[in-house]
């Protein structure tokens, strides 16, 4: 039953880095990026369709994207999608494919995405502990059940803030990957 108890926990605290990885992704550095565009959903025939469905992104050059729809009679909805995500991009059409050009960022700018990388950091701390709480108080049960002994439920309690502990420093790598990404010209 603990192992149960130990081993869901690691499934949670992986989940939470994944989506914290997914959080990341979105944060836009200087340079073109399709996960830029994965949020991006656009209206095609009445269904709400991202864009990667839609047609091929590639990266030509460092600052540019491209999309090339496999539909050319959705060329204006994605291009109309692209500019109401509020991307901070100006998208281009010449009919048949979709031009993005990544603009440089500002020092100003890449401080407010580093702040913004920490605060989805911050976040996915605190859902980490979350799930650090949860199965203590559930390892906490088992001890008032009789399930398992105190000296089991010290043990037990000590694994998950080994987990904790490897699951935060994992968030804070990736923090600083990310913010050396960002401040990077």
């Amino acid at each position: 039953m603990t192992q149960q108890v130990i081993n869901s926990t690691k499934t949670s605290m992986n989940q939470s880095i994944e989506h914290f990885e997914t959080q990341l992704a979105q944060i836009r550095t200087g340079r073109a990026n399709s996960n830029l565009l994965q949020n991006v959903t656009v209206d095609y025939y009445g269904a709400p369709t991202p864009v990667q469905q839609l047609g091929s992104i590639s990266v030509p050059e460092a600052r540019l994207l491209v999309v090339t729809p496999y539909d050319k009679g959705s060329v204006d909805d994605i291009l109309k999608a692209i500019n109401q995500a509020n991307l901070g991009v100006n998208p281009t059409s010449d009919g048949t494919v979709i031009r993005i050009t990544v603009p440089q960022l500002t020092e100003e700018r890449r401080k407010e995405l580093v702040k913004d990388a920490r605060k989805e950091a911050e976040t996915a701390k605190i859902a980490i502990r979350n799930i650090r709480r949860d199965a203590n108080d559930e390892l906490k049960s088992l001890q008032k059940d009789a399930e398992i002994t105190e000296d089991d439920l010290r043990s037990f309690s000590e694994d998950v803030q080994k987990l904790t502990d490897e699951f935060v420093k994992k968030i804070d790598t990736l923090t600083d990957d990310k913010e050396k990404d960002i401040m990077s010209v």
